[in-house]
């Protein structure tokens, strides 16, 4: 199976890997068929994701999407991290194998499922 450099470098050296303490929001996906868990950590400040941490159990590529993810998605407001799709974060890696493209949503349903979770906190403010 072909990795691009990119998948590579995320999966030897992946950023903004962690836990936040006291997170804004945090959410959590995992795909049962193959058993990777991700899990994402947002702070959020005036609408935008201010710091981002991820933490997945699995694949070199379920890694690689959960770094890819943070970089996607830090600095951008809530409904642009929103609008990151499963294909982009495969694109900006330069692609996975196909039979690696479902560890792309791990990465994306754990960051939009940390947006619900600080939306869900907040929203009677």
């Amino acid at each position: 199976m072909e990795y691009s450099e990119k998948v590579m470098d995320h999966f030897l050296n992946p950023r903004n890997v962690g836990e936040i303490p006291d997170p804004d929001g945090s959410g959590e996906f995992g795909n049962p068929v193959c058993g990777d868990m991700t899990h994402v950590y947002i702070k959020v400040e005036d609408g935008r994701i201010t710091d981002i941490k991820f933490k997945t159990f699995g694949c070199g590529a379920a890694i690689a999407t959960g770094s890819m993810i943070t970089e996607l998605a830090v600095g951008k407001t809530l409904d642009e991290a929103l609008a990151i799709t499963r294909d982009d974060v495969a694109d900006a890696l330069d692609g996975l194998p196909p039979v690696k493209l479902h560890c792309s949503n791990l990465a994306a349903d754990a960051l939009y499922a940390a947006i619900r979770d600080y939306q869900a906190k907040n929203k009677d403010s």
